[in-house]
């Protein structure tokens, strides 16, 4: 049977969205993308918030600020183009208190040098676009959209099979291999891949391809990370029940922690039935510490990823530095009240039984040895192979640019 003569590892947006690009780019060359899982955005591409982001966040000249910026006109196209539903609601970024207002000036500034269309609001204008909404100033990012990420998956696979590609399920990587000519991936059912290059998209397990290749092509058994490892956190949801969805017209997001890469407890429309006050809208994330890589509820245990976890150091100094905020977030998982009482400092008029439970992700995050959480996207190469090793939000936004930037990378290399 002739072997593809290229591979993508991971069925996530990312992978797909890289595999599109790379058979677009070279047409006629076989190419094959493999899943570790029986159906593709299983994991982060599946669990996330929806949110076509604007790139207001982000440090100017990062690749984050870049590629979301050009991967948020590219999505909007590809969606036009394909007839995937999109909503440009807007979401306003709100100081409830007067030390984030300091804050919130620099990210008018970060946005504006981004190229960002935004506006400096104040109460009246805020209470406008969101009545129930409470706080002393606000941005308004009309560019900011809604949009199902499964969809995009979808037709990312249908465009991929039409041009000859093709998608292989519950295929585990469990081995990389180099001869002189090609790179071997052995799967963990018995079956074995081989290509004379691949490109690794693989998540929450991204750091440990990168690591079975880099032993594999310097001969030794010595684990490598580069000093990069994944830790998994978990990010928890609570749903406004129907009769509630009126309190939130759009999306609403607090002034986030400089010192962390996630946002916030915030809330957002989802893509659902058309018509405002009809989606769906979800409350949150949280950010805790998963107990497995795929470690959705508090009771999904994996010794084996939790030990990993544990014995590197730069969580153990992540862990040092930040034990207050840590605990903190914890106390907000296991009690609702506490959960509550954050989403009130935006919207006050919310109550315990508007909420109810929904779905959690799992947040692949890089950390490095020195404790720091990488807040930027992170691309490594071995011989013959291109791994992305830390692609968080805005990865979905931005995936269409993320691939053009990985297949140009993996070209020169």
């Amino acid at each position: 049977m002739k072997q593809p003569a290229r591979i993508v590892i991971g069925g996530g947006i990312v992978g797909l969205a890289t595999a599109l690009q790379w058979v677009q780019s070279q047409p006629g060359l076989p190419l094959t993308v493999i899943e570790a899982e029986p159906e593709l955005a299983r994991h982060q591409s599946g669990h996330n918030s929806g949110v076509i982001h604007s790139g207001i966040y982000y440090r100017p000249g990062s690749e984050k600020a870049r590629l979301c910026i050009e991967g948020k006109t590219l999505m909007e196209a590809f969606c036009k183009k394909h007839g995937i539903r999109t909503e440009k609601c807007g979401k306003v970024i709100v100081a409830t208190s007067s030390s984030e207002l300091s804050e919130l000036e620099k990210l008018v500034q970060r946005g504006q040098e981004n190229g960002v269309p935004l506006r400096r609001i104040h109460t009246d204008e805020l209470r406008r676009l969101e009545p129930d909404v409470a706080g002393l100033a606000a941005i308004h990012v009309p560019s900011t959209g809604i949009v199902d990420y499964r969809q995009v998956c979808s037709a990312l696979r249908d465009q991929i099979q039409q041009l000859g590609g093709t998608v292989r399920l519950s295929k585990r990587v469990d081995r990389i291999d180099y001869d002189d000519h090609s790179v071997r991936i052995g799967i963990a059912d018995g079956s074995e891949f081989q290509a004379t290059e691949a490109i690794v998209c693989a998540g929450l397990h991204s750091d440990r391809l990168y690591q079975l290749a880099s032993c594999s092509a310097l001969g030794t058994d010595k684990p490598r990370h580069d000093g990069i490892r994944i830790i998994p956190f978990r990010g928890e949801y609570y749903e406004l029940v129907p009769e509630r969805r009126s309190l939130v017209r759009n999306l609403i997001y607090p002034v986030p922690d400089p010192r962390y890469p996630f946002l916030g407890v915030h809330f957002t429309r989802m893509i659902g039935s058309a018509g405002s006050g009809h989606d769906p809208v979800e409350c949150g994330p949280n950010a805790v510490l998963a107990l497995s890589r795929h470690g959705y509820t508090w009771s999904d245990l994996n010794r084996s990823d939790l030990m990993e976890t544990l014995r590197f150091s730069g969580f153990h100094r992540l862990a040092w530095n930040h034990w207050r905020m840590g605990l903190g977030e914890i106390h907000r998982s296991l009690r609702k009240s506490v959960f509550v009482k954050s989403l009130q400092r935006l919207i006050p008029a919310i109550r315990t039984e508007d909420l109810v439970r929904a779905r959690s992700g799992v947040r692949a995050q890089a950390v490095a040895e020195d404790g720091s959480m990488v807040d930027d996207f992170l691309f490594r190469q071995t011989p013959r192979m291109t791994h992305v090793l830390n692609a968080p939000s805005p990865a979905a936004t931005a995936s269409l640019a993320i691939a053009k930037r990985i297949v140009q990378l993996h070209t020169a290399q």
